[in-house]
Order: C-alpha cells, then structure tokens, then sequence
C-alpha cells in the first residue's frame, strides 16, 4: 500500500478559501494507492499561548482506509515536512481520535510530548474537554 501526501491545489476544494491565499495555511489530500483517501489542513496559528511552528487544524481518514496504518503515515510525513514546535487538538468525546493521537505523537516523539487539558481560554465551556499536545518534530522518519 502507497500512502501519499499531496500538497493540494486551489482546484482540489473551493470553498476553503483561506488556505490558498493565506501563506501560514498548508492543505494536503492523502492518497492510498493515487486514490484519495483523506486530508490534513495545517496552518501556523498557535491553539494555546504557547510558542508553535504548526498546528493541525484537520486531519480525516475516510473510514476505509482507517485501521491500516495511512493515518499514521500521513501524520509522520506531516511532521517530517514541518520540523519545529506543534500543537493539536482534540475533544475527550472523540475516543478514536484521542487513541490515535496520542499514540501517534508518543510514537514520533519518543513519548516527548505534553498534554493540556481545558487549557483553551477560547473554548469556554467546552474546555473541560478539550486537549491540546503540544510537541517537537525534528527530521523526517518513516512511517
């Protein structure tokens, strides 16, 4: 199975504008085998006042394609593209995503990585349920 990042152009999705005007915003599609399979929006807009390089701002894996590993390598080649300081979030309700997560980051990282929870001044009541991991990518690895 060949799983693909591919930088995504203004034709791939109108109605995210933003993202192909806005310089600190990255939109990739992930292929399986040429075939989409998902995307991931990046950007340099920090979550929590904590210095940030990069922060994922969407991340979906069509159902599919999930449980095979294409997450977890388009996450890895996401942060071996753009080494520095990330920042994530997540909701506690959504299981699969704070599973996946913190594997994934605790995988690239090594278990480096730190986890707020209700950190976020901007969520107001949601942010009892609301986790941030904020960590550190340096070269590309494989995934």
């Amino acid at each position: 199975m060949n799983v693909c990042l591919k930088a995504a152009v203004p034709e791939d999705k109108e109605t995210l504008d933003a993202y192909w005007t806005d310089e600190k915003r990255y939109p990739f599609l992930i292929l399986v085998d040429g075939k989409l399979a998902g995307f991931a929006l990046v950007n340099c807009y920090p979550i929590v006042d904590t210095e940030a390089d990069y922060t994922i701002a969407e991340f979906f894996v069509m159902r599919k394609y999930r449980k095979r590993g294409v997450g977890r390598q388009a996450a890895f080649q996401l942060f071996g593209r753009f080494p520095g300081k990330w920042q994530l979030k997540y909701y506690l309700e959504n299981r699969a995503s704070s599973v996946f997560w913190n594997r994934i980051v605790g995988e690239y990282t090594g278990r480096a990585y730190e986890r707020l929870q209700g950190s976020l001044k901007e969520a107001g009541a949601d942010a009892a349920r609301t986790v941030v991991l904020l960590f550190e990518c340096g070269e590309a690895r494989n995934g």
